[in-house]
């Protein structure tokens, strides 16, 4: 019942949002309680799966063995709390930052913003391929109004770019490899161990990953990176939480899942492709850094570091050794905190000043200290630093290429994260060590208070993930009974 009435709030939230168009704070209001009430129905879930249940619901069967079904396990459970969680401070920020940046058709952008989280947990409770590849798609649908909510031209293109790459390779590559999936073992569903052992030869299961790999195209694996960059042109908290947490990790999540549940680790591991999607996830994770590097955008330098660092969680699933498929997940709820934190502090600069460039943020710390002080802890969490969070994500990704012998892979995590540094903390120099360029002799003058408040909770978040990082081990340690 937790599992159904979850995935019916955020419908019933968006109807009752529609209901009260003409009533702005009762729709917001009612957007908040939307988030809040899916978030307490999700917890109700948590503690059957800590102990090692499997709780499940079944919507309807099309035919023998496939139907559109949901069985929460601990990986499942994780995205669905970082999903559901951030959408409640989200859901505050959108409020302070539609409104402070007079953004115009709110109940267009709240209502799409409740499908794709709806379609978000879809996704984080899929028992099977199948249900999992029809909330992808409805997840690429749902947010395509919200990255060209702006209605300009370079919205539009934007827009088209986003939804043209994700379609693309959903439809030209994942689903070719569902069908092949159905066919060869006669199941989608997601089993302990994988389901290709024993029934797909390895030349066919090395086909079937490069298909799997490319049709997640949320994963953003270079080439098919592209569509993440061009959707910064949404309004910030679309950049927040579908393109930090819901939109990419939905994809890195599928990569996971796919990886443990279909495959099966022992059998990825004989797989040749395997080093292939490997040494291509290593390539888009230093490559994305350097291209960070050279934008003065700050959005669009965050988009990259996201390209960077959504590579981590692939590269953690292709080293097919426990430990590291932990670190991936792990890595979704770190770097969801931190990255959501700094789009946050990118979305809140731009109300506050019109500022949307890296160099033009000369002494900005003097004008927003509680801004450029989340996007510090922010952009240290990114980067791994305790003691914030990232740090340990990273450790047991780092832990999964000793255990599988990666040597190379070891540096490749250590060289990103310099860059990190490169590319995060010149902002925060800028921003507290130079003069204002503008002149600028006032006191504090932050955004609205619905867009600081948020920012702060969730650097705080970020710095909270640092101490749980071992009750979060502990559930994702159920992936592998």
């Amino acid at each position: 019942m937790a599992i159904g009435l979850a995935l019916a709030t955020p419908l019933a939230g968006m109807l009752l949002m529609l209901l009260f168009a003409r009533l702005p704070n009762l729709r917001d209001t009612v957007m908040v309680l939307t988030a809040a009430t899916m978030f307490v129905l999700v917890l109700q879930v948590l503690p059957e799966v800590q102990a090692g249940g499997r709780p499940s619901l079944q919507l309807f069967e099309l035919m023998p063995g496939l139907a559109i079904a949901f069985e929460v396990e601990p990986l499942g459970m994780l995205f669905a709390l970082v999903a559901s969680g951030l959408w409640i401070v989200t859901a505050l920020y959108a409020i302070g930052y539609m409104r402070g940046a007079h953004e115009k058709h709110h109940t267009r952008f709240y209502a799409f913003f409740a499908i794709a989280l709806f379609s978000a947990l879809g996704i984080a409770f899929a028992k099977n391929m199948f249900t999992l590849f029809v909330f992808y798609e409805i997840l690429s649908l749902s947010t395509y109004p919200l990255v060209a909510h702006k209605g300009t031209e370079a919205a539009k293109r934007g827009a088209r770019i986003y939804l043209g790459l994700l379609l693309g390779t959903s439809i030209g590559f994942q689903l070719l490899a569902i069908l092949l999936t159905w066919h060869l073992t006669g199941t989608l569903d997601f089993t302990d161990g994988g389901i290709m052992e024993g029934k797909v030869g390895h030349g066919i299961g090395a086909i079937l990953l490069l298909l799997y790999m490319y049709g997640i195209g949320k994963a953003a694996l270079m080439p098919f990176h592209r569509w993440l960059p061009e959707a910064m042109v949404a309004p910030t908290p679309v950049s927040a939480l579908l393109h930090a947490v819901a939109v990419v990790k939905a994809g890195v999540f599928t990569v996971l899942k796919v990886s443990i549940y279909l495959f099966g680790l022992d059998y990825l591991q004989e797989l040749v492709t395997t080093d292939w999607v490997m040494y291509i996830a290593a390539f888009t994770l230093i490559a994305a850094s350097l291209v960070a590097l050279q934008q003065d955008n700050l959005k669009a330098r965050l988009a990259y570091s996201t390209v960077s660092q959504l590579s981590y969680i692939v590269l953690g699933a292709m080293l097919a050794s426990q430990i590291a498929a932990i670190g991936g997940g792990m890595h979704i709820a770190m770097h969801a905190f931190g990255k959501i934190t700094l789009f946050f502090c990118a979305g809140a600069i731009y109300v506050a000043t019109s500022k949307t460039e890296i160099s033009q943020m000369d002494g900005l710390g003097r004008r927003m200290p509680f801004t450029m002080g989340a996007f510090l802890l922010g952009a240290l969490c990114v980067i791994g630093a305790p003691p914030m969070g990232g740090l340990w994500s990273k450790w047991h990704l780092i832990l999964g290429a000793l255990d599988s012998g990666q040597q190379l892979m070891i540096a490749v995590f250590l060289v990103s994260t310099l860059l990190n540094v490169a590319y995060l903390i010149p902002p925060v120099i800028r921003a507290f060590l130079r003069p204002p360029r503008d002149g600028y002799t006032g006191g504090i003058r932050e955004a609205p208070l619905l867009c600081v408040a948020p920012l702060t909770f969730t650097a705080l978040g970020a710095f909270a993930m640092f101490f749980l990082a071992g009750p979060l081990r502990g559930l994702l340690e159920g992936m592998f009974p």
